[in-house]
């Protein structure tokens, strides 16, 4: 559904397998109920923030109130997009693409999760694919940052497969464990589109004033 004053209702990302859009209100609540099954092996916490230890019934509201939370704030300085990822089975995961100041910084940052029943298929390279080519190839991104916990080798592999390297470690407290949180860099000349995983762009000529970037042209 279009709406006036809100252009981002219209902006999709589509990839071969793939949709990336955000979700109407049955399939935010269909997130929820994604997350409620479960989204990583319980031994293992590989968010920063482990709100995935949450039982299921607040983990599904947990993905609804911070999906509305994050598209409130939402300002041309500081913004979140949250995108749903589609495939001809429905929702499957959630693809984040984020910035601050990106008319000046031209950074993004990237987070995800995706369904468990979901993993092992190549689907998170495709949807952190789709954000990057939304990034680089559209909004003229010079770099993208992102970040893994140490153990998480699905997550490093789809980063080290898209051309980030090493940006150093933090380590942070977690689960009462000290935990090396990795950092990533991937910068604009290491980017490189695939024309084997095309993607198509629909949408954004109206969101890129709430951007913070009116061309795709860096300064």
């Amino acid at each position: 559904m279009t709406m006036r004053n809100w252009p981002f209702s219209d902006l999709v990302l589509r990839t071969p397998r793939l949709e990336l859009r955000l979700p109407d209100l049955a399939e935010l609540d269909a997130l929820g109920d994604l997350a409620a099954e479960g989204v990583h092996d319980p031994a293992f916490m590989p968010f920063a923030v482990p709100w995935t230890d949450a039982p299921p019934a607040e983990r599904a509201r947990a993905v609804v109130q911070y999906h509305w939370k994050t598209l409130s704030e939402l300002r041309a300085d500081d913004w979140r997009l949250p995108f749903a990822v589609f495939t001809d089975d429905g929702p499957v995961g959630v693809q984040e693409l984020a910035a601050t100041d990106f008319a000046v910084a031209r950074t993004v940052h990237t987070g995800s999760w995706l369904g468990l029943r979901h993993q092992g298929r190549g689907i998170g390279t495709e949807m952190r694919r789709a954000v990057l080519h939304l990034a680089f190839e559209e909004l003229g991104a010079l770099a993208a940052l992102s970040a893994v916990m140490g153990g998480n080798t699905r997550s490093l592999g789809v980063s080290r497969r898209l051309g980030y390297r090493d940006n150093g470690i933090t380590w942070i407290s977690l689960r009462g464990q000290r935990c090396a949180d990795i950092r990533l860099l991937l910068e604009r000349a290491d980017w490189r589109a695939d024309p084997a995983h095309p993607v198509e762009v629909t949408g954004l000529e109206r969101c890129r004033p709430l951007l913070g970037c009116e061309t795709p042209t860096p300064p």
